[in-house]
């Protein structure tokens, strides 16, 4: 079994979830006592929310290779980073590495493509709606991303760093969020991704007729099998 190296604590509530879906997972495929091997190195989530809003990415940047190269050091045999956002410092990271990173949004793709999905929402932080770094990875994969309104942004980006990052899960926010979804999906979006790892705090495929598709199991369980 390949030792998994997690970069985490971006929120910690949904690294928790992380740890949690790749034990399971081992347990399933290899049953009896078996657990992951994980090397897990949580940051402090304030600086890397600071570094975001003052648009300091190459600092970040710096933390977050600093962070994978002490797991490359204590034997990862792959990175995983637990957040969708800062995969946009993910080429920084990867070139201070000689084990591959797990990304997120490729895997995610990955995951529509085996289901033919090829228009989808995608829900997260405004720097993951707004920017390249994410949805390019969808869109190389021939699928069609659409994207909440200005308005809407600033909705879910308050709600995920105000309250869901915070533990705090809300029926008026989850409510809203079900009308952005249920707008986009009237415009012809087949599916939603929850590219934020805390967003599946707040809802999940009990919530909608349409798929969804949460970047946290996706990427955990990817990482199961990576590791195996």
């Amino acid at each position: 079994m390949k030792i998994i190296g997690l970069i985490g604590g971006m929120s910690w509530e949904s690294t928790a979830t992380y740890y949690k879906i790749i034990n399971e997972e081992i347990k399933a495929y290899l049953g009896g006592l078996h657990s992951a091997k994980i090397l897990l190195y949580s940051v402090d989530f304030s600086e890397i929310e600071e570094c975001q809003a003052k648009g300091e990415w190459e600092r970040a940047g710096r933390i977050l290779a600093s962070a994978a190269k002490r797991l490359e050091l204590a034997g990862a045999d792959f990175i995983a980073i637990c957040t969708n956002t800062m995969h946009k410092v993910e080429p920084q990271i990867s070139a201070n590495l000689q084990i591959p990173i797990l990304h997120i949004a490729t895997a995610t793709a990955d995951e529509l493509k085996a289901q033919n999905i090829d228009k989808t929402i995608l829900l997260g932080t405004k720097y993951t709606m707004t920017q390249d770094f994410y949805k390019e990875k969808l869109i190389e994969q021939g699928i069609e991303v659409f994207i909440p309104n200005d308005d809407e942004i600033e909705f879910i980006n308050s709600v995920i760093f105000n309250e869901l990052c915070l533990g705090k899960i809300l029926s008026s926010s989850k409510e809203k969020f079900l009308k952005i979804i249920d707008r986009l999906a009237n415009l012809g979006a087949k599916s939603v991704i929850l590219g934020c790892t805390e967003i599946g705090l707040l809802i999940t495929q009990n919530d909608l007729e349409i798929p969804v598709f949460d970047t946290t199991i996706i990427h955990a369980k990817k990482c199961a099998k990576m590791a195996l």
